[in-house]
């Protein structure tokens, strides 16, 4: 059984979570789910980066301390990922002293051992919103691309990790085959280009006079470590590295693979290598690199008005995530940045999940039970080779290609219904057709299982289907015989049918 180790970037817990962090959990949860229906053994880990400038000044300015506003925070992503359906294996939070704390001091030392740490007075340009220091190069006329701000200017003594002797090594890294694989492919040569333009040293600490929330550098409380070591560790402190509490089978024995937006892909394919090349660690296998999330076509901005939050979708839709998860693993190509129309999530509600899924599986089931409910030979194969590239897109993470893959099932089954008049044949020709309707409708909920497993599992429970109740389990598997066409020997009758999505008010 193979090993998948599936990690998101850890949200910065200064506000509420935004929809920019719901696409990203939902695109690593359809991979993790994915990886343990084909069979393999997954570990799924997320969590909150809570240290730095930015929750320090928004402390202050609330008159609160940074540790009781990260624990105000943080439980509103917990409880929100848990309605999205998240199904993380791990939450690490950088404030946690016993399972953080340790990997990340461990690591700091095996770099200073390693004399990749270099402490120097520097002058530069500081972004408190990306938290770093920026170059004239990653300006535009003077401000941060992303915040639109204005750098501070600052002086102060630093440890810089010493990345500019790195080059080689991780363009070789990334180009190799069988190295540091970015997908999609564009992302890669945008790494490189990165590399070819040269790299510089990174600020690794602060001093405790400009930056306090933070955890202190070993042997010297006047330096707090910077994010590089605090953050991105978390994708090994959740496993216990560097302490006797080690599951290093997670990482040494696994494909790893960081699910991360396009604006931190930099550090996580060039900073954090280099880190662990000079910690012992093996590199990580893949990062899957998401774009960004405009709203009716525009940057999310309150000045504009147009920030969608998170709960306004859920209570759209009466509390029911699928159609949000649906709209975001339909409408965004991994990779693509992508836009929250609330006109488009509404026609797609209406399109493919009430009629063309929802819709097919009332007709049939309805039909059905007016023949007693009871399933015949279902015939000839429907689906064809839709398993086939189904499992090509979902493995080359084409998500949205696998989606499509689903859909034809249930376009073509109403079309089939409406052209044989289905509901006129004589009985027996017209049980006949139901079993073989109600079989691809069987397939349809497992392709649909990874991307809206509540809506998936409720499709299986009305069908009558005898693994429904297990579909949402970890270890639920789906068999070679589960993906046969008539696969399923046992299934003799059909369940009792209800509105599987409702008409929005």
């Amino acid at each position: 059984m193979a090993r998948q180790y599936i990690t998101t970037a850890i949200d910065y817990p200064n506000a509420a979570p935004h929809m920019g962090h719901v696409m990203e959990k939902v695109l690593a949860d359809v991979v993790a789910r994915w990886f343990r229906l084909r069979g393999d053994s997954v570990r799924f880990q997320i969590g909150t980066d809570e240290h730095g400038v930015k929750i320090e000044r928004k402390a202050k300015d609330e008159g609160i301390t940074p540790q009781a506003l990260v624990d105000r925070n943080v439980p509103l992503y917990i409880d929100l990922y848990q309605r999205l359906q998240i199904s993380s294996d791990v939450f690490i939070r950088t404030t946690d002293q016993k399972r953080h704390w340790p990997t990340v001091q461990a690591l700091w030392k095996k770099l200073i051992a390693e004399k990749v740490l270099e402490k120097r007075t520097y002058t530069g340009l500081y972004c408190a919103g990306c938290e770093r220091f920026m170059t004239t190069r990653d300006l535009v006329d003077g401000k941060c691309q992303i915040h639109n701000a204005v750098p501070e200017k600052v002086s102060e003594e630093n440890y810089f990790f010493l990345l500019g002797k790195e080059t080689k090594w991780l363009k070789d890294l990334l180009t190799k085959k069988g190295g540091y694989h970015i997908v999609p492919g564009v992302r890669a040569q945008e790494t490189l280009s990165l590399i070819e333009s040269g790299l510089e040293d990174v600020s690794f600490s602060r001093p405790k006079s400009s930056l306090s929330w933070g955890i202190p550098v070993p042997d010297e409380p006047e330096h707090v470590m910077y994010v590089w070591c605090d953050a991105l560790t978390n994708y090994i402190s959740g496993l216990g590295f560097f302490t006797k509490n080690e599951e290093r089978q997670w990482w040494d024995e696994a494909t790893v693979t960081h699910v991360i937006g396009k604006d931190i892909a930099r550090f996580h394919a060039l900073i954090w290598p280099a880190m662990l090349k000079h910690a012992g660690v093996r590199t990580p296998d893949r990062l899957l690199i998401h774009g960004f999330l405009t709203s009716e076509g525009q940057k999310m901005s309150k000045s504009i008005g147009n920030v969608v939050m998170p709960d306004e979708v859920l209570q759209k839709f009466n509390g029911n995530a699928d159609p949000l998860r649906f709209y975001l693993s339909h409408e965004v190509p991994v990779g693509n940045d992508g836009d929250f129309s609330w006109k488009r999530i509404e026609e797609l509600y209406d399109a493919a999940l009430r009629n063309k899924i929802g819709n097919l599986l009332n007709r049939v089931l309805v039909l059905l039970k007016k023949e007693d409910g009871t399933l015949v030979d279902c015939g000839k194969d429907s689906v064809g080779n839709v398993w086939q590239t189904y499992e090509g897109a979902m493995n080359d993470f084409r998500l949205a290609d696998a989606v499509q893959e689903a859909l034809k099932i249930a376009v073509g089954a109403n079309e089939y219904i409406d052209a044989r008049k289905v509901w006129a044949l004589p009985a027996d020709e017209k049980k006949a057709e139901l079993s073989n309707l109600a079989e691809r409708l069987r397939h349809l909920s497992l392709l649909l299982l990874p991307f809206i497993p509540q809506t998936a599992q409720e499709i299986s429970r009305q069908l009558g289907v005898p693994y429904a109740e297990k579909m949402l389990e970890k270890d639920f598997v789906i068999t070679p015989a589960m993906k046969k066409w008539g696969g399923q020997k046992d299934w003799k009758k059909v369940g009792e049918p209800r509105i599987l999505f409702a008409p929005l008010s």
